[in-house]
């Protein structure tokens, strides 16, 4: 990895405000701090026990409470920004309280503690527009329209981040991290594996398709270099940066290698893109019109995800950030693969 952390560099220890830091990557965040000496408080919806035994602070509240989110703020150096709504389905104005309203809180709240620093965790569908890309950039412009309500509010929510870099002194970035996984994942894997055992996962469209990944180790390091890089004058303060493994792979064969793993068949049956994108179609009009609260097995955001090529280059990442992914993709199997038979 590229560069040093604040830890490594001498500096005298931080506090960190980790929201979602009960998550996968907001626990990996919340882990890496604590190891490197820095006191954290987290900001989340539930209790983590195991994180209070650490010495992590605890504040538990839902992160569109404004009081509350300017309480969490207060006597902080910097804020880690994970919690967000990331499914694929539910209802609009949950996603925007969450991912919009509870980003402007965090926002006010940093501006007024006069915290100078605030790392933001987006996503690369805020610029994902169902087409095939290979290796986007930065340069890539947000969409008209969205699939979904999740990159939609996402989006929103990084650009006002972005807006509000140098404002009272307050230094902003935004990492998108493509499809983290890894050991101790709680969201993709599980859900993966437990669609496949009962039969529910399909190729969709010809099987061909491009897409990048990322460790959770690698992510983390990521934010954590995202950290020291926010300094006064630098390139990262007000930017965007795709965040993957630099390790393209079809998109099948990595879900077959995964489940490969699990002792699960391989996925071999196959719908097209077309035929899933209007199941999807459907599927969302009998959801929305039933005000059904479970997820449709298909959407056409997830039709799109899974049929499409989307890469994502991390040549700014690299210069910018000095992010140099630690650990590949085989290497980060074999990490999960026997965390999963030890645990």
């Amino acid at each position: 990895m590229g560069g040093k952390t604040v830890a490594q560099q001498g500096a005298v220890e931080m506090k960190a405000l980790v929201t979602g830091g009960g998550g996968f990557l907001g626990r990996g965040i919340v882990n890496r701090l604590l190891k490197e000496g820095h006191e954290v408080r987290v900001l989340g919806r539930r209790d983590y026990p195991d994180l209070r035994l650490k010495g992590v602070e605890l504040v538990r509240t839902d992160i569109s409470n404004k009081e509350a989110v300017m309480t969490a703020c207060s006597c902080v150096d910097i804020v880690f920004h994970v919690a967000a709504i990331t499914s694929i389905w539910g209802k609009r104005e949950n996603f925007y309280n969450a991912n919009v309203i509870g980003t402007r809180n965090i926002i006010e709240g940093c501006i007024k503690s006069g915290i100078k620093k605030l790392v933001y965790t987006s996503s690369p569908s805020v610029a994902f527009d169902a087409a095939n890309h290979l290796e986007m950039d930065e340069t890539a412009p947000y969409p008209d329209k969205y699939l979904a309500f999740y990159p939609e509010t996402k989006a929103i929510a990084e650009k006002e981040v972005l807006e509000a870099n140098g404002k009272e002194s307050l230094m902003t970035v935004a990492l998108r991290p493509h499809l983290i996984w890894g050991p101790g994942d709680t969201n993709l894997i599980p859900r993966l594996i437990n669609r496949a055992r009962k039969g529910k996962v399909r190729i969709v469209g010809d099987g061909g398709n491009l897409i990048d990944t990322v460790f959770i180790d690698n992510a983390v390091d990521a934010h954590m270099l995202a950290a020291d890089k926010l300094v006064e004058g630098s390139p990262v303060c007000g930017s965007a940066y795709f965040i993957t493994n630099g390790e393209p792979v079809n998109c099948w064969n990595w879900i077959n290698s995964l489940l490969e793993g699990f002792n699960i068949p391989p996925i071999t049956n196959r719908v097209s893109f077309k035929a899933a994108y209007r199941a999807g179609f459907v599927l969302e009009t009998i959801y929305r019109w039933l005000d059904l609260r479970s997820e449709p097995r298909m959407t056409r955001f997830l039709a799109a995800q899974l049929a499409t090529d989307h890469t994502y280059s991390i040549e700014k990442a690299k210069k910018e950030l000095g992010y140099n992914p630690k650990i590949s993709i085989e290497e980060g199997m074999k990490e999960l693969f026997r965390s999963h038979s030890t645990g």
